[in-house]
């Protein structure tokens, strides 16, 4: 199964994606969060406390959360752990791993008693906080993506499909997540008082959240974007929307684990500097084992469906050219390698992201592959292993 890619961020190029879209599956209270202006950015970005401060906190959480406490201090590190949502899983053990590597712990994958000493330097940092939705965002149109090739051909965008899953992509983690942190459409509290309520879902399951809402949200960080560094516009408004920042450490070598479903990258003293859980391959199309290179990158790419590459499509159905959006099969980024036809990318279900294969290609979450995306270059080199 492949894909081809279509992007001016990789010029005189057509690129044929291997196999990249097929699933088969398998704190302590709130950082005060500044009114968002009309870009959201400044409401929406963390404030954490200086080391050894306590955060201000305007509206105390309902309750204690370690789990997702530990998950937002490890990602602001670089050990993504994926989806944060307070539970213990395989992105959850990959990222602790890759901060006990780092601190040359023992590498158990568990929160045990010598990591939780090497995180409590961060204990000040809140597990949640509580932000006000941009009245921009009641501007942003959102419509169901299409089921069928042709039919997602014809729009303009495979943009996002609700408020709820906007949001769920810019804090990390589901829209079944902020439902629980916001029972009722409401921030979770010690006291009960809270924000303006949002109107159930029609199934009354997660909220159908709205401009000037307050809410509660995992507090991601490491989100802090220096707009004058990003040349690419559309680009800087992905970083933005999915609360990625613009400082991210150089990566000099890439490894990626098969059987173990992570990726590794390494600064130039070759210094373990991020982890994060991905989807590799399948029997159909596996990882391609070996040694390859960063060759570009593409930055909201869309791309061009062709059934004769696909195993598990007929031929009988037609090519079509696709749209860009955080809802297309490669999501928002697409790092372009020298193994002709494969790739490291994004995905439009992150909750999947080491639960399903791939169709050979590497995929992460669309805020993982962004973040990793600003810390490659064209001389990074990429190793693929069993």
């Amino acid at each position: 199964m492949r894909f081809t890619l279509l992007s001016a961020a990789l010029p005189f190029c057509l690129i044929t994606l291997g196999a990249c879209a097929s699933e088969k599956a398998e704190d302590n209270g709130t950082v005060r969060a500044e009114p968002a202006d009309e870009s959201g950015i400044d409401g929406l970005a963390a404030r954490d406390p200086a080391p050894g401060q306590s955060a201000e906190v305007d509206i105390p959480d309902a309750e204690q959360r370690p789990l997702m406490q530990a998950q937002v201090v490890l990602e602001r590190l670089g050990f993504g752990p994926g989806v944060i949502d307070g539970k213990q899983g395989l992105s959850f053990a990959n990222a602790l791993k890759g901060f006990q590597e780092s601190r040359d712990l023992p590498i158990t994958g568990e929160l045990d008693d010598a990591t939780r000493d090497a995180l409590s330097q961060w204990d000040n940092i809140p597990a949640t906080r509580v932000v006000t939705i941009p009245s921009a965002w009641g501007q942003v149109p959102f419509s169901a993506v299409p089921d069928g090739m042709a039919e997602k051909a014809k729009v303009t965008q495979l943009g996002y499909e609700s408020m709820a899953e906007k949001l769920a992509e810019r804090f990390h983690t589901t829209p079944a997540v902020l439902a629980q942190l916001n029972p009722g459409g409401k921030p979770a509290s010690a006291d009960g008082a809270a924000g303006a309520s949002a109107a159930a879902s029609p199934d009354g399951s997660v909220p159908q959240f709205a401009a000037g809402q307050k809410l509660r949200v995992p507090n991601v960080g490491a989100d802090a974007i220096d707009a004058a560094s990003v040349q690419n516009k559309e680009w800087l408004a992905t970083l933005q929307s999915l609360g990625v920042g613009t400082d991210q450490p150089e990566v000099a070598r890439i490894l990626v684990d098969e059987s173990e479903g992570w990726l590794k990258a390494f600064d130039g003293e070759d210094r373990l500097v991020a982890m994060f859980t991905v989807t590799t391959g399948s029997k159909q199309d596996p990882l391609p084992i070996g040694d390859w290179k960063v060759k570009g990158v593409a930055y909201n790419p869309p791309y061009a469906f062709d059934p004769e590459l696909f195993w598990d499509v007929p031929d009988t159905a037609e090519k079509q050219q696709l749209p860009p959006g955080p809802n297309g099969p490669v999501g928002v980024v697409w790092i372009d390698l020298t193994k002709d036809h494969y790739g490291i990318h994004g995905t439009p279900s992150p909750e999947t992201i080491g639960r399903t294969e791939s169709h050979g290609c590497v995929r992460l979450t669309n805020w993982d592959a962004a973040r990793l995306a600003e810390m490659v270059s064209g001389s990074t080199a990429v190793e693929f292993r069993r």
